[in-house]
């Protein structure tokens, strides 16, 4: 029997990855917010989208979502039609969306007293690997509940890990994002220091990658940094908010982020020159079209 499965908000994320659920034999319902978006999925993968997403989780075995933000993920799972309205005894739920901890623990609550399971599984590799289906997810919850669901995320993962309880997931992903701002920040200052100096920026950037300097951000990035192309996946706005979560989190927990609390006012200034939905490796501009 064909597993039926739900999926909640197809953005940029969402949409491959749904596809690919579809892809692998699941039966797939959708639910976005833009009705047309949804209707567009089915055309293309088949299955069937519903208007709410309480009727999209109904009957589902698993419910995935990857919608915006904290309050996005308590309206779509607790509000007016809310998915956890009509989801039955032993259901899971699982979250992609990038939150706070404290919304995974807040929502893994709720879950819990309707007999639900709920897992925070945020993911990284940005659009390209939601399309290639090379995600790779990192993931807060119980061990049985994990087990179930790993067969199921893998069809658009290329690794997948259980990092420990509900909220577990979501402190990973804010690890990976403090990491990655500062990557894109020394990338974006190893470029204009090359330009000032003189060199051919690219031919730098080929020698280096191949020693202790490379990182996924220079062997994707440098090229169309160099072109000044600023349209490649995850916006500023995005890791704004990332960056938001992230320190919000280290002001609970006592950690020191100099370097995240930089960088997150840098992507404000990227915002302030209009580069709100630029990628993240445009930190570039601030040092190089000043006056």
């Amino acid at each position: 029997m064909t597993q039926k499965v739900a999926f909640l908000g197809l953005g940029v994320m969402g949409y491959p990855m749904a596809g690919h659920l579809a892809a692998k034999g699941f039966e797939v319902v959708v639910y976005n917010r833009s009705q047309a978006k949804a209707q567009a999925f089915v055309a293309q993968h088949g299955g069937q989208y519903a208007a709410t997403p309480a009727l999209a989780a109904k009957g589902a075995s698993v419910v995935l979502m990857c919608v915006g933000a904290d309050a996005d993920v308590r309206t779509v799972l607790t509000g007016p039609d809310g998915a956890l309205s009509t989801m039955a005894r032993g259901t899971l739920v699982v979250d992609h969306t990038t939150t706070s901890a404290t919304v995974s623990r807040e929502m893994a609550q709720v879950a819990q007293e309707l007999g639900l399971g709920f897992l925070d599984a945020p993911v990284s590799g940005g659009q390209a690997g939601a399309e290639k289906g090379q995600l790779t997810i990192m993931v807060g919850g119980a061990e049985p509940d994990y087990a179930r669901i790993e067969p199921v995320i893998l069809s658009y993962a290329k690794q997948a890990r259980l990092m420990g309880p509900v909220g577990a997931g979501q402190l990973t992903k804010m690890v990976n994002q403090i990491c990655i701002a500062g990557i894109v920040q020394g990338l974006a200052e190893g470029i204009a220091f090359a330009e000032r100096a003189g060199l051919d920026p690219k031919a730098v950037v080929e020698v280096i990658s191949k020693g202790a300097a490379q990182s996924w951000q220079m062997e994707n990035r440098y090229a169309s940094m160099i072109e000044r192309r600023f349209d490649f996946g995850f916006a500023v706005d995005w890791m704004r908010k990332d960056l938001g979560i992230v320190l919000d989190e280290s002001r609970r927990n006592g950690a020191h982020l100099p370097l995240t609390a930089l960088v997150d006012q840098f992507y404000g200034d990227v915002q302030a020159m209009g580069g709100q939905r630029f990628d993240t490796s445009s930190l570039l501009l601030r040092l190089v079209d000043k006056p």
